[in-house]
């Protein structure tokens, strides 16, 4: 895993092989922040990872130069590795907590332009999350959201998709508030 771009590019992150995640491919990942490069100012953005896993993203979009990036994760081991690697970063813009993401949710009053969300693939809860986020007031009103998501789920029929990428078994919905 590495940082592709910003102020800690082609920094290498090697996080503990016992980690209970599938962290998004450097392959796809660096697509989709070429998307996102196309239609973000990242030194603007407030960005929220959820399900953050190593803080793959959260690194990238701090390395970047968000404003702010907020990553949930409920594991433990993981939130320590994140904190960890931000601490030997000496990254100021990324905040680590612990929580599980169904009850952040609805406890949180802060708005992102940015919202990316990586639950694990046997969840049943890809439908409600979207549904979570889309219905609260979360996502600022030119914000995005982005899904990564196995290729069963589709999401096509909700009025706030507006586009599906697919990088082999790596899919990335896009949505904005309708």
């Amino acid at each position: 895993m590495r940082i592709i771009r910003g102020k800690y590019q082609r920094r290498q992150i090697l996080p503990p092989a016992n980690l209970p995640v599938r962290p998004t491919t450097d392959m796809a990942k660096e697509s989709l922040f070429n998307i996102l490069e196309n239609t973000l100012d990242f030194e603007e953005v407030e960005a929220l990872d959820l399900f953050t896993g190593t803080g793959n993203i959260a690194l990238e979009l701090a390395s970047r130069g968000c404003i702010s990036v907020l990553a949930i994760e409920q594991d433990k081991a993981c939130v320590q590795f994140v904190k960890n690697t931000v601490t030997q970063l000496k990254m100021d813009n990324l905040t680590v907590l612990r929580m599980d993401v169904f009850k952040f949710l609805p406890s949180t009053r802060q708005q992102f332009d940015l919202i990316f969300a990586d639950p694990p693939y046997d969840s049943d809860h890809y439908e409600l999350l979207v549904d979570l986020i889309l219905n609260s007031a979360l996502l600022k009103s030119e914000g995005i959201l982005v899904i990564e998501h196995p290729v069963t789920i589709d999401y096509s029929s909700n009025a706030a998709f507006t586009e599906v990428r697919k990088y082999g078994r790596v899919h990335f919905s896009f949505f904005s508030k309708p």
